[in-house]
């Protein structure tokens, strides 16, 4: 669909995060058009390190989600624009001219959802809650969630075992769980992983 539009022009593909993310670093494209739900890295957490490496890329986030807190956690990690992938044909080649303008392109339900709940909280002097997983702790998390043991997770984060122990038993303090199963479940709720 993209390479198929006028002024867009496809340099890079990645399988995963990790890789959009090595592939963004080589090929300093404009834009990067990254899924929400990736394997090993995930797309949000893979833009948050694209944008703080690269902050002049723009990343347009695309996702079968239509949930509030990948909205939220998209336009946290600096994503330009949210689409939805059933509205992908209608949406996709504008979202990407409009994050190429520098302008945002949310799919209408979002910009709905954001004035309301902006709206919402200030009425009630609210500040929005902040997630109670650091970036690394949520890494940690997704991985446990795919089933890799404590010695994966050390090599593909490039820590030791007791690192990842440490977080793990962070975590589980932190979201008040005792174990993986728990952990697991959690990652399905969060859109880490899919079920």
């Amino acid at each position: 669909m993209l390479e198929g539009s006028a002024k867009v022009s496809v340099v890079g593909e990645a399988a995963n995060g990790r890789q959009a993310v090595d592939i963004s670093l080589q090929l300093e494209p404009q834009l990067v058009l990254m899924d929400v739900a990736m394997p090993g890295l995930n797309g949000i957490e893979a833009a948050r390190q694209i944008r703080s490496a690269q902050p002049n890329v723009r990343v347009l986030m695309l996702s079968m989600h239509d949930n509030e807190q990948y909205f939220f956690e998209a336009l946290k990690a600096g994503a330009s624009g949210y689409v939805l992938k059933t509205a992908a044909n209608r949406d996709l080649v504008e979202a990407c001219r409009a994050c190429m303008r520098g302008e945002a392109f949310l799919y209408p339900p979002a910009v709905a959802t954001l004035v309301r709940d902006y709206l919402d909280g200030a009425r009630l002097g609210e500040a929005p809650p902040e997630d109670p997983l650091t970036a690394r702790e949520l890494e940690v998390v997704k991985l446990i969630a795919e089933g890799n043991t404590t010695e994966e997770i050390a090599t593909e984060l490039v820590l030791s075992k007791k690192t990842v122990e440490r977080h793990r038993a962070n975590i589980l303090d932190k979201l008040g769980m005792r174990n993986r199963v728990d952990l697991t479940r959690y990652a399905i709720r969060r859109g880490l992983v899919e079920p």
